[in-house]
């Protein structure tokens, strides 16, 4: 699909939805077209996420590390399914941790960064408040969504 087709698509909002979770962002990002470039439709992404986005998003997004995970996520985790078994054990427990620091999956833009990278960044993260946090994996899902549209653009083009 290229961005003419999205412009025109009966399925716009079903497919931001298989990108992000968040039904509000999709149906409020659909509801922008038509987009006269990718960055026009980028921006209008990002503007469109709110922190009302947020906890339905991070339900559809598994945690870091999780070799059941599949699609999307399995790739951009790429560089961590090759880690050694105690970074993995490392991340799980660390994961642990935010959730019950938080209250939520550790949400972070994994593309290309490797286990232990995220790992350093998780226990950094541990360190925020929880309106810092919340604003920071705002941001994180922000990134995400940049890099799944531009995929989906020209993957399905």
């Amino acid at each position: 699909m290229n961005l003419a087709a999205f412009n025109t698509s009966s399925d716009a909002e079903h497919e931001l939805r298989t990108l992000c979770a968040a039904p509000d962002w999709a149906a409020r990002v659909a509801a922008g077209r038509p987009y006269g470039s990718v960055d026009d439709l980028l921006v209008a992404a990002d503007r469109a996420l709110t922190d009302a986005d947020l906890d339905a998003a991070m339900a559809g997004h598994p945690r870091i590390g999780d070799r059941t995970a599949g699609g999307r996520s399995r790739r951009e985790q790429s560089a961590v399914g090759t880690a050694a078994t105690d970074l993995l054990d490392a991340l799980a427990a660390g994961n642990e941790a935010y959730e019950q620091r938080f209250g939520h999956v550790y949400l972070v833009c994994a593309s290309g960064r490797g286990a232990e990278d995220l790992l350093a960044t998780l226990h950094a993260r541990l360190a925020n408040d929880a309106a810092t946090e919340r604003a920071v994996a705002l941001a994180e899902l922000a990134a995400i969504n940049r890099i799944r549209l531009t995929q989906f653009l020209e993957v399905v083009a």
